[in-house]
């Protein structure tokens, strides 16, 4: 198994509004979602549902300096058997963090041997995204198994989001 790529980045920042504002004006990303706390931008042309990801960082009487920077990136693969590999294969190495459907897509959570966390996700392709999709939910291998098929590609796989 490798990687597609870096398919994005989140960042922990002060202000997630005015970084929002930054982006567009510094690299012409666009504002995808917003909401108190946090902003999704993807460029113009991006078929992933964001590149980039603001959060505000948590607030603490004595605050941390390096809770403003990067929180984590994500690496993304091909198919949902590749994302299930490779569980297997972090679990094993006592890597794996956590886990999450999305929604749009479903990610694993890992730490590198220095705790730098990192997101390993397969991204559902647009076309096979319901309006109502959940989110926030428990990996479910099986019931996606049987909705996408273990070697349906993911958004970066297939070039264009379509299957």
């Amino acid at each position: 198994m490798s990687t597609l790529g870096l398919r994005h980045a989140v960042l922990w920042v002060s202000d997630p509004e005015a970084s929002a504002e930054f982006y567009v004006e510094a690299l012409g990303l666009e504002v995808k979602s917003s909401f108190p706390g946090g902003a999704f931008l993807s460029a113009p042309l991006s078929a992933t549902d964001h590149d980039l990801a603001l959060f505000e960082a948590p607030v603490q009487e004595h605050p941390d300096p390096r809770q403003i920077g990067l929180y984590h990136l994500a690496w993304e693969v091909a198919t949902l058997a590749e994302l299930q590999e490779t569980k297997a294969r972090l679990a094993e190495m006592g890597a794996l963090a956590g886990e999450n459907n999305h929604g749009a897509s479903r990610s694993l959570y890992c730490q590198d041997p220095d705790g730098i966390e990192f997101e390993i996700m397969w991204e559902v392709p647009q076309d096979l995204i319901a309006d109502d999709e959940p989110s926030n939910l428990p990996l479910d291998f099986d019931a996606d198994f049987a909705r996408f098929g273990g070697d349906t590609p993911g958004r970066g796989a297939s070039g264009s989001g379509a299957k």
